[in-house]
């Protein structure tokens, strides 16, 4: 069964939807709710996907993406979240300000709608354009063998996309893939 964004509502909590920011750490120290993203998440669900990517929708809005690491995070290939999460552009009006947010590092080069997925409402990077952007960085190893356990079909096309481009962190990036 897939999970909607209306089946991600009904275990997911944010404050001042029905409850309070107060009201839902009483809950959490209680144990009837856990922390999940930007919301909290009923005890006895089973986190998703769908919920960790519903989770952050109230960061994200409607003009963003999750990527990186973040993205990485949703797709399940990372267990805890990152302290920082990554969001890229999405649409092709840049803004002229963006207000700092410490929990995110923005990126303001437009992100193709090729390289989007819709998971329970929030937009995130694709697992292989997740697995590129990270490979790029040099991230832990194990974070691209855990992507690639998830998503083996993303590996020749995140070769074909690299070898064709011309971007920085081209070779580093190859080199961990064939690794």
């Amino acid at each position: 069964m897939r999970e909607t964004a209306d089946m991600a509502s009904s275990v997911l909590h944010f404050a001042g939807d029905r409850l309070s920011e107060p009201e839902l750490c009483a809950a959490r120290i209680d144990g009837h709710v856990v922390a999940l993203g930007e919301g909290y998440l009923a005890a006895d669900a089973i986190e998703s996907p769908a919920l960790r990517a519903a989770s952050l929708r109230p960061l994200l809005g409607a003009d963003t993406a999750a990527t990186h690491e973040s993205a990485a995070w949703i797709h399940g290939a990372i267990e805890s979240p990152p302290a920082r999460h990554s969001v890229q552009r999405i649409t092709t009006t840049r803004k002229r300000y963006r207000p700092a947010d410490p929990r995110c590092r923005y990126r303001t080069m437009l992100l193709p709608d090729a390289d989007l997925v819709r998971i329970a409402g929030a937009a995130v990077s694709s697992p292989t354009r997740t697995l590129i952007d990270l490979a790029r960085e040099g991230c832990d190893p194990s974070i691209v063998r855990d992507i690639l356990t998830l998503f083996p079909q993303a590996l020749p096309e995140a070769l074909a996309r690299l070898e064709a481009s011309v971007v920085p962190g081209k070779r580093a990036a190859l080199r961990l893939l064939r690794a």
